[in-house]
Protein backbone atom coordinates (compact mmCIF):
# COMPACT_ATOMS: atom_id res chain seq x y z
CA UNK A 1 0.00 0.00 0.00
CA UNK A 2 2.45 2.29 0.74
CA UNK A 3 4.64 1.63 -2.45
CA UNK A 4 1.43 2.08 -4.09
CA UNK A 5 0.80 5.59 -2.72
CA UNK A 6 4.36 6.47 -3.13
CA UNK A 7 4.21 5.99 -7.15
CA UNK A 8 0.60 7.80 -7.64
CA UNK A 9 2.30 10.79 -5.26
CA UNK A 10 5.32 10.37 -7.90
CA UNK A 11 2.67 10.63 -11.29
CA UNK A 12 0.69 13.54 -9.87
CA UNK A 13 3.50 15.49 -8.99
CA UNK A 14 5.05 14.81 -12.26
CA UNK A 15 1.70 16.02 -13.59
CA UNK A 16 1.38 18.98 -11.63
CA UNK A 17 4.86 20.60 -12.58
CA UNK A 18 3.96 19.34 -16.34
CA UNK A 19 1.45 22.93 -16.65
CA UNK A 20 -0.68 20.31 -18.72
CA UNK A 21 -3.82 22.72 -18.96
CA UNK A 22 -4.42 23.23 -22.86
CA UNK A 23 -7.71 25.60 -23.00
CA UNK A 24 -6.71 28.82 -24.70
CA UNK A 25 -8.37 32.77 -23.24
CA UNK A 26 -7.51 36.09 -23.17
CA UNK A 27 -3.90 36.40 -22.70
CA UNK A 28 -2.64 39.47 -23.43
CA UNK A 29 0.94 40.64 -21.65
CA UNK A 30 -0.59 44.47 -21.65
CA UNK A 31 -4.11 43.76 -21.83
CA UNK A 32 -4.73 47.65 -22.11
CA UNK A 33 -7.11 47.97 -25.15
CA UNK A 34 -5.50 50.86 -27.70
CA UNK A 35 -6.72 54.21 -27.58
CA UNK A 36 -7.92 55.95 -30.83
CA UNK A 37 -5.45 58.94 -30.95
CA UNK A 38 -2.81 57.73 -29.09
CA UNK A 39 0.02 57.43 -31.02
CA UNK A 40 0.93 60.94 -30.63
CA UNK A 41 2.68 59.83 -27.19
CA UNK A 42 4.32 56.59 -29.09
CA UNK A 43 7.87 55.73 -28.76
CA UNK A 44 9.84 52.92 -29.11
CA UNK A 45 11.64 53.04 -25.90
CA UNK A 46 9.07 51.07 -23.01
CA UNK A 47 7.65 53.51 -20.30
CA UNK A 48 8.88 53.38 -16.68
CA UNK A 49 5.76 50.98 -15.56
CA UNK A 50 6.75 48.75 -18.69
CA UNK A 51 9.93 48.03 -17.71
CA UNK A 52 9.14 47.17 -13.59
CA UNK A 53 6.88 44.89 -15.20
CA UNK A 54 7.55 41.11 -13.95
CA UNK A 55 8.01 39.13 -17.87
CA UNK A 56 6.82 42.55 -19.71
CA UNK A 57 5.66 41.87 -22.87
CA UNK A 58 5.57 37.78 -22.36
CA UNK A 59 2.14 35.99 -22.60
CA UNK A 60 1.35 33.78 -19.76
CA UNK A 61 2.04 30.36 -21.90
CA UNK A 62 5.35 31.94 -22.69
CA UNK A 63 6.01 32.63 -19.11
CA UNK A 64 4.87 28.90 -17.84
CA UNK A 65 7.79 27.83 -20.53
CA UNK A 66 10.54 29.59 -18.63
CA UNK A 67 9.25 28.34 -15.54
CA UNK A 68 9.20 24.78 -16.95
CA UNK A 69 12.52 25.35 -18.56
CA UNK A 70 14.17 26.81 -15.02
CA UNK A 71 12.17 24.34 -13.13
CA UNK A 72 13.52 21.24 -14.79
CA UNK A 73 17.05 22.62 -14.65
CA UNK A 74 17.29 22.44 -11.37
CA UNK A 75 19.57 19.71 -9.50
CA UNK A 76 17.81 19.70 -6.72
CA UNK A 77 14.35 21.09 -5.28
CA UNK A 78 12.17 20.67 -1.98
CA UNK A 79 8.74 19.85 -2.45
CA UNK A 80 5.93 20.27 0.15
CA UNK A 81 1.96 19.74 0.32
CA UNK A 82 -0.89 17.49 -0.62
CA UNK A 83 -1.93 15.99 -3.31
CA UNK A 84 -4.61 13.36 -3.66
CA UNK A 85 -4.04 9.58 -4.13
CA UNK A 86 -6.52 8.10 -6.48
CA UNK A 87 -6.35 4.86 -5.39
CA UNK A 88 -7.09 5.21 -1.64
CA UNK A 89 -9.46 8.19 -2.06
CA UNK A 90 -7.11 9.81 0.70
CA UNK A 91 -4.79 12.81 0.44
CA UNK A 92 -0.96 12.36 0.68
CA UNK A 93 1.10 14.76 2.61
CA UNK A 94 4.74 15.27 1.45
CA UNK A 95 7.89 17.40 2.85
CA UNK A 96 10.54 16.21 0.65
CA UNK A 97 14.16 17.19 -0.39
CA UNK A 98 14.71 15.71 -3.58
CA UNK A 99 17.67 15.91 -6.46
CA UNK A 100 18.87 14.51 -10.05
CA UNK A 101 21.27 12.49 -8.27
CA UNK A 102 18.37 10.30 -6.71
CA UNK A 103 18.86 11.38 -3.17
CA UNK A 104 15.99 12.71 -0.93
CA UNK A 105 15.17 13.27 2.55
CA UNK A 106 11.67 13.77 3.96
CA UNK A 107 8.37 12.78 5.16
CA UNK A 108 5.21 11.63 4.20
CA UNK A 109 1.58 10.98 5.50
CA UNK A 110 -2.10 9.96 4.16
CA UNK A 111 -5.25 11.31 5.27
CA UNK A 112 -2.89 12.87 8.28
CA UNK A 113 -2.88 9.87 9.89
CA UNK A 114 0.27 8.87 11.06
CA UNK A 115 4.41 10.04 9.32
CA UNK A 116 6.79 8.05 7.65
CA UNK A 117 10.42 9.10 7.17
CA UNK A 118 12.35 8.63 3.63
CA UNK A 119 15.60 8.87 3.04
CA UNK A 120 17.47 7.13 -0.01
CA UNK A 121 21.07 7.50 -0.45
CA UNK A 122 23.27 5.47 -3.08
CA UNK A 123 20.85 2.05 -3.63
CA UNK A 124 19.32 1.84 -0.47
CA UNK A 125 16.33 3.16 0.78
CA UNK A 126 16.10 4.17 4.64
CA UNK A 127 12.28 4.14 5.83
CA UNK A 128 10.82 4.84 9.36
CA UNK A 129 7.41 4.73 10.08
CA UNK A 130 5.55 5.69 13.35
CA UNK A 131 2.42 2.91 14.88
CA UNK A 132 -0.25 5.16 13.86
CA UNK A 133 0.92 5.29 9.95
CA UNK A 134 1.53 1.23 10.49
CA UNK A 135 -1.76 0.80 11.63
CA UNK A 136 -3.17 3.32 8.69
CA UNK A 137 -1.87 1.61 6.15
CA UNK A 138 -2.94 -2.09 7.77
CA UNK A 139 -6.78 -1.77 8.01
CA UNK A 140 -7.98 -4.98 6.78
CA UNK A 141 -5.35 -7.08 7.76
CA UNK A 142 -5.61 -9.07 11.23
CA UNK A 143 -5.24 -7.73 14.18
CA UNK A 144 -1.70 -10.38 15.22
CA UNK A 145 -0.12 -9.36 12.14
CA UNK A 146 -0.71 -5.97 12.27
CA UNK A 147 0.55 -5.65 16.02
CA UNK A 148 3.65 -7.78 15.33
CA UNK A 149 3.99 -4.95 12.59
CA UNK A 150 4.33 -2.45 14.53
CA UNK A 151 6.26 -4.11 17.44
CA UNK A 152 9.30 -4.91 14.85
CA UNK A 153 8.78 -1.49 12.77
CA UNK A 154 7.40 1.11 14.60
CA UNK A 155 9.84 4.08 15.49
CA UNK A 156 12.57 2.35 14.32
CA UNK A 157 14.93 3.03 10.84
CA UNK A 158 14.33 -0.03 8.39
CA UNK A 159 16.16 -0.20 5.24
CA UNK A 160 16.09 -1.87 1.99
CA UNK A 161 17.96 -2.34 -1.80
CA UNK A 162 16.43 0.28 -4.33
CA UNK A 163 16.61 -2.09 -6.76
CA UNK A 164 14.90 -4.44 -5.08
CA UNK A 165 10.90 -4.85 -6.22
CA UNK A 166 9.24 -3.43 -3.03
CA UNK A 167 11.83 -0.25 -2.96
CA UNK A 168 11.02 0.31 -6.68
CA UNK A 169 8.48 3.07 -6.86
CA UNK A 170 10.10 4.71 -3.27
CA UNK A 171 13.22 5.41 -5.15
CA UNK A 172 11.97 6.39 -8.10
CA UNK A 173 9.88 9.31 -6.26
CA UNK A 174 13.50 10.12 -4.94
CA UNK A 175 14.72 11.22 -8.41
CA UNK A 176 13.77 14.67 -9.51
CA UNK A 177 14.15 13.96 -13.13
CA UNK A 178 11.46 10.71 -12.25
CA UNK A 179 9.42 12.96 -10.55
CA UNK A 180 9.48 15.73 -13.27
CA UNK A 181 8.45 13.51 -15.71
CA UNK A 182 7.78 14.77 -19.57
CA UNK A 183 7.29 18.60 -18.02
CA UNK A 184 9.45 20.04 -21.31
CA UNK A 185 7.28 18.15 -23.57
CA UNK A 186 3.76 19.92 -22.26
CA UNK A 187 2.06 22.03 -24.05
CA UNK A 188 0.22 25.30 -22.27
CA UNK A 189 -2.16 27.78 -22.41
CA UNK A 190 -1.75 29.66 -19.04
CA UNK A 191 -3.37 32.88 -19.05
CA UNK A 192 -1.49 35.83 -16.76
CA UNK A 193 -2.51 36.69 -13.18
CA UNK A 194 -2.03 39.55 -10.71
CA UNK A 195 1.41 39.68 -9.11
CA UNK A 196 2.24 38.28 -5.32
CA UNK A 197 4.31 36.58 -3.27
CA UNK A 198 4.95 33.09 -2.13
CA UNK A 199 6.53 32.92 1.23
CA UNK A 200 8.13 36.34 1.03
CA UNK A 201 9.47 35.83 -2.87
CA UNK A 202 7.73 38.31 -5.59
CA UNK A 203 5.89 36.12 -7.81
CA UNK A 204 3.33 36.42 -10.86
CA UNK A 205 -0.16 34.01 -11.00
CA UNK A 206 -0.67 31.72 -13.96
CA UNK A 207 -3.68 30.31 -14.52
CA UNK A 208 -4.25 27.07 -15.61
CA UNK A 209 -7.57 24.90 -16.98
CA UNK A 210 -7.93 21.51 -18.49
CA UNK A 211 -11.40 20.54 -19.21
CA UNK A 212 -13.20 21.26 -15.96
CA UNK A 213 -9.77 21.20 -14.08
CA UNK A 214 -8.13 24.19 -12.68
CA UNK A 215 -5.12 25.53 -11.89
CA UNK A 216 -3.31 28.13 -9.73
CA UNK A 217 0.72 28.15 -10.70
CA UNK A 218 2.84 30.97 -8.27
CA UNK A 219 6.29 31.81 -10.97
CA UNK A 220 8.77 33.34 -9.30
CA UNK A 221 9.55 37.23 -10.76
CA UNK A 222 12.96 37.84 -9.28
CA UNK A 223 16.31 35.51 -9.82
CA UNK A 224 15.27 32.79 -11.83
CA UNK A 225 11.62 31.63 -12.91
CA UNK A 226 11.24 28.96 -10.39
CA UNK A 227 7.84 27.33 -10.03
CA UNK A 228 6.98 28.27 -6.38
CA UNK A 229 3.52 26.95 -6.29
CA UNK A 230 0.91 24.86 -7.74
CA UNK A 231 -3.13 25.21 -6.32
CA UNK A 232 -5.35 22.70 -7.65
CA UNK A 233 -8.49 24.26 -7.51
CA UNK A 234 -11.00 21.51 -8.65
CA UNK A 235 -13.77 20.26 -6.41
CA UNK A 236 -12.42 16.63 -7.24
CA UNK A 237 -8.76 17.00 -6.77
CA UNK A 238 -8.08 19.59 -4.76
CA UNK A 239 -4.71 20.07 -3.65
CA UNK A 240 -1.17 22.60 -3.07
CA UNK A 241 2.22 21.78 -3.78
CA UNK A 242 4.76 24.83 -2.69
CA UNK A 243 8.33 23.86 -4.36
CA UNK A 244 11.60 26.01 -3.37
CA UNK A 245 15.15 25.44 -1.82
CA UNK A 246 16.18 24.92 -5.63
CA UNK A 247 19.88 24.08 -5.92
CA UNK A 248 20.42 23.55 -2.37
CA UNK A 249 22.08 20.35 -0.96
CA UNK A 250 19.96 17.71 -0.54
CA UNK A 251 20.54 16.53 3.67
CA UNK A 252 19.86 12.59 2.80
CA UNK A 253 22.34 10.34 4.96
CA UNK A 254 22.75 7.10 6.05
CA UNK A 255 20.95 6.88 9.94
CA UNK A 256 22.80 6.78 12.78
CA UNK A 257 21.97 3.74 15.67
CA UNK A 258 20.67 0.36 14.45
CA UNK A 259 19.00 -0.22 11.21
CA UNK A 260 16.61 -2.99 9.91
CA UNK A 261 17.38 -5.08 7.43
CA UNK A 262 13.76 -5.59 5.25
CA UNK A 263 15.98 -7.37 2.44
CA UNK A 264 17.47 -9.54 5.19
CA UNK A 265 13.92 -10.76 6.57
CA UNK A 266 12.16 -11.45 3.69
CA UNK A 267 14.52 -14.27 2.69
Amino acid sequence: MRHTALATLCLAAAATIGLTGCQSGQDKADSQPDKAGSSASSSSSPSKSEAQEPFAGLTGSEIADKAVEATTGASSLRMKGDVPDDESGSTITIDMALNKKGECAGTMSMGGQGKADLIKVGDTVYMKYDEEFLRAQSKGEKKSDVDAAVALLAGKWTKMSAKGEDAKDIASFCDLDTVLGDADDADTNATRGKTTTVDGTPAIVLNERDGKERYTLYVATEGKPYLLRVDSVSAKDPGTLTFSDYDKKVPAQKPSGEILDLDALGG
